[in-house]
């Protein structure tokens, strides 16, 4: 018998399966090919796999850690 924890777990899951399947991934291709916040050229293998991204790895991962300390 499921309960109150095991309904609202299942019930995230289900709606994260579904934002996850309705997110939408930037069409068009970064304008240059360079870092918008140190101005280094982001790598072939980064503008390959992910087309729209404006900043390098390292300025990337800068930005999302700030971004959890702020949560």
């Amino acid at each position: 018998m499921a309960d109150n924890a095991d309904r609202a777990t299942d019930l995230l899951e289900q709606r994260m399966e579904t934002a996850l399947a309705h997110r939408r991934l930037p069409d068009a291709p970064a304008a240059n090919d360079e870092c918008e916040e140190c101005g280094g050229e982001i790598p072939a293998a980064r503008r390959k796999a992910a087309p729209w991204a404006t900043t390098c790895i390292e300025c990337q991962s800068i930005r999302e850690r700030k971004a959890q300390a702020f949560r």
